[in-house]
């Protein structure tokens, strides 16, 4: 289902979901987002980092044991463009699957010379991602790297490849904690690996608009983080839960439900935002 488009960036924009703290609707708000942005006519690319392959899931992708994944991307060094797919029913959407081989990447990796750059690399190399001028029509508008619920080597990767950060915050009790170590990392990894990177995009989640405590969550994450929190908030959705089962985005699974059309709206107001200067 296509919608109305949105202009599309100068150059890939690479975003990288992290928030060490599970079951705040990272995964899902990634695949979401992603898959509202191709719906929207942008060419998007989207990264599973998580050895539970839940993204991988969602868009319905195959990622069983011995599939072209991340794990060969980052192990073995395989070019992204030989282990990328395009998702079946939503044109312009590509996933890079995780196996269950990717738990053992990062031990793996630990000998391995400038481990923390193997993503960076692997995403530069692709003859699609770049500038309007080096690549053209062809290139891809956004990749969405889906990071791991910790801040390991895989995320580490993730954060020295990307140049900005989307980070979901469940509109809830104890939505900021966490998010303080999640914040240092950041910082830690500007300092030294990756001065380019930015925090640009909050998005809240699982809204319950009817409570004061998601209004009072809300006031204090937009608060802390002023204009990079979207003004979308994602309500609760037992249909947003449920699409995943059917190896679906909610988008395509039920496009007229409450939390499909707030994704939609999220992904239009991170491509009408632009990428930060």
């Amino acid at each position: 289902m296509r919608r109305q488009g949105v202009p599309r960036p100068r150059e890939t924009r690479v975003l990288v979901v992290a928030n060490q703290k599970g079951g705040v609707g990272k995964t899902t708000s990634t695949v979401n987002v992603a898959a509202g942005l191709a719906q929207l006519g942008q060419k998007v690319l989207v990264i599973d980092l998580d050895p539970q392959g839940n993204a991988s899931t969602a868009l319905g992708v195959e990622h069983h044991r011995g599939t072209p994944s991340t794990y060969d991307m980052l192990v073995d060094g395989q070019p992204l463009a030989d282990v990328m797919t395009e998702c079946a029913d939503l044109p312009g959407l590509w996933a890079v699957p995780a196996t269950i081989d990717l738990a053992g990447a990062e031990i793996e990796l630990v000998s391995v010379v400038a481990r923390e750059q193997r993503l960076a690399r692997a995403i530069a190399a692709h003859p699609l991602v770049g500038t309007e001028d080096e690549v053209g029509d062809e290139r891809f508008d956004y990749v969405f790297v889906d990071c791991p619920p910790s801040l390991g080597l895989l995320t580490l990767n993730a954060l020295v490849a990307g140049r900005e950060m989307f980070i979901p915050i469940q509109a809830e009790y104890y939505a900021l904690e966490g998010l303080g170590m999640l914040l240092e990392t950041v910082e830690m990894v500007r300092q030294h690996l990756n001065p380019g990177l930015t925090i640009s995009t909050i998005l809240l989640t699982m809204y319950d608009a009817r409570t004061r405590l998601a209004a009072g969550v809300a006031e204090e994450v937009r608060g802390h983080f002023g204009d990079q929190v979207l003004k979308t908030a994602v309500p609760r959705s037992v249909r947003v839960s449920e699409a995943p089962s059917y190896g679906q985005t909610v988008m395509t699974y039920d496009p007229a439900s409450a939390g499909a059309l707030s994704y939609l709206e999220a992904a239009r107001e991170i491509a009408s935002k632009g990428a930060p200067a």
